[in-house]
């Protein structure tokens, strides 16, 4: 079943990545709001599907945790900003999940790691301590709404 869940997952996150269009005024507005200059210098760097779902993310978490402060929402925003730094293309991004739990190859290895890297560069960029730890920690009380939002 866990695995049936993932490849929906993954076709839905194809599918939203074939939308290429620039993000409207409003999305743009909100993020600026939420980020500090270097999360939003962080948040920029990421393709646009990526934004565009860090987006959808950020919303749909907004909705699950009432009350979600600006510090959460930026860990939303900046869930999967590790990607970035693995330069994958999507088709590249599915195949690299789908051999995952068979082999692991070097050439996808900042991929497998952009957790860690995400939380490296957020870090670097004077993110808050919530927001931190909300990144970082898996048991933090809002992560399980933070994984919901982000199973699209």
């Amino acid at each position: 079943m866990r695995a049936a869940r993932r490849v929906a997952h993954l076709v839905r996150r194809w599918r939203t990545s074939l939308d290429r269009s620039p993000l409207v005024p409003t999305d743009v507005d909100f993020v600026r709001r939420v980020l500090s200059p270097s999360e939003w210098e962080l948040w920029s760097r990421m393709d646009i599907a990526d934004r565009r779902h860090s987006l959808l993310v950020a919303r749909r978490f907004g909705e699950l945790v009432s009350g979600a402060i600006d510090a959460d929402l930026a860990a939303a925003l900046l869930h999967d900003v590790g990607k970035s730094v693995s330069s994958l293309s999507t088709s590249e991004r599915v195949v690299a999940t789908l051999v995952a739990p068979f082999a692991r190859p070097r050439r996808f290895d900042a991929y497998y790691r952009h957790e860690e890297i995400g939380l490296e560069l957020c870090r670097s960029a004077g993110s808050c301590d919530r927001t931190l730890s909300l990144l970082a920690d898996p048991g933090h009380p809002l992560a399980e709404a933070l994984r919901r939002a982000d199973d699209l």
